[in-house]
């Protein structure tokens, strides 16, 4: 496995991140003891990092995996809080839920601008203070946004950002792929840790993983990419690419990636909270039901937190 400094953060990351939303019961609702497993082998594999969020609800996995794991493990999480009162109860119950007196890193959660930081900048500025405690090592955003990524990057208290990019530009919001990279390109120019997610476009891109992987890996930029996993073997596959070593036959045979699909149970009585909730501007409202247009849909499952009656997954 092969490990970057995070920007001038001074922490030490594997290039491949465990995405941990995969696992949680927004996506896949593995058991506690399998998902535990999944990302124990990944750290047994070489993964020494885990992204995650308040809203996956995946901290039990994090803990019961490293129980009894000697090496250090750095953890990455975020909301959405945007009171100093309310970034505090999410940094606690991340600290009392992960069993842990720190977090690695914390960040708002979804930044769209430099206007909407701003907007968060008093929970912001608890982190800052938790920084100053110890209680977190650093603090950032995660974004789909160009304008978030260029937003950040004025913000010289922000030490990490976790923008959305891939090889097709599949759910980057405001601006190409092109415009994405830039903005990334100057936001590691001023010493910003950058972590990608969506390499695989949501589950799009699962039919060329290597391809895609090989971009990622290609911007020297990008310290590290979060990956969502949800089986040992996706985990094997995913550490042999990034250690640039060879995925056998069977193998491939095995994680057998197909192209996931957003699902809406017939239950659905219309909220619309999805629709709201929906960044990519993928659901409507047809015949009193919500309706995905596949084409748009990045499968990040935001909106399955926001369905009061849970009648939508990724499947």
């Amino acid at each position: 496995m092969q490990y970057r400094a995070l920007g001038r953060t001074g922490i030490m990351v594997s290039r491949l991140c465990f995405g941990a939303l995969t696992i949680s019961p927004l996506q896949a609702n593995l058991s506690l003891k399998e998902g535990a497993a999944v990302i124990r082998r990944a750290l047994e594999c070489g993964v020494n990092f885990i992204d995650t969020a308040e809203l996956y609800r995946t901290y039990s996995y994090i803990r019961e995996a490293l129980r009894g794991f000697d090496r250090d493990v750095v953890i990455c999480s975020k909301c959405y809080e945007y009171t100093y009162q309310g970034m505090k109860q999410s940094v606690e119950k991340a600290l009392n839920e992960l069993g842990r007196d720190y977090v690695d890193i914390f960040m708002l959660h979804e930044q769209e601008s430099s206007l909407t930081i701003k907007g968060h900048w008093e929970a912001y500025g608890y982190l800052l203070e938790a920084k100053k405690k110890g209680i977190i090592r650093a603090a950032g955003i995660s974004t789909h946004h160009v304008g978030g990524v260029l937003g950040a990057a004025e913000f010289p208290e922000i030490d990490v950002i976790h923008p959305l990019i891939n090889a097709s530009g599949i759910g980057i919001m405001g601006g190409t792929r092109e415009d994405m990279l830039a903005a990334i390109r100057a936001a590691a120019a001023v010493g910003k840790g950058i972590y990608a997610m969506k390499a695989l476009g949501g589950g799009h891109l699962l039919d060329r993983p290597e391809a895609a992987f090989e971009y990622i890996m290609s911007i020297p930029e990008i310290d590290a990419v979060a990956v969502g996993m949800s089986s040992v073997h996706e985990v094997e596959y995913n550490t042999l690419l990034f250690s640039g070593k060879e995925v056998t036959p069977e193998l491939k045979t095995i994680v057998g990636r197909q192209v996931r699909r957003l699902h809406i149970d017939d239950w659905c009585l219309g909220c619309g909270q999805c629709v709201e909730r929906c960044r990519s501007g993928a659901l409507e409202m047809k015949a009193g039901k919500a309706k995905v247009d596949e084409v748009r849909c990045i499968l990040c499952s935001y909106c399955a937190a926001a369905c009061p009656d849970f009648c939508i997954k990724v499947i």
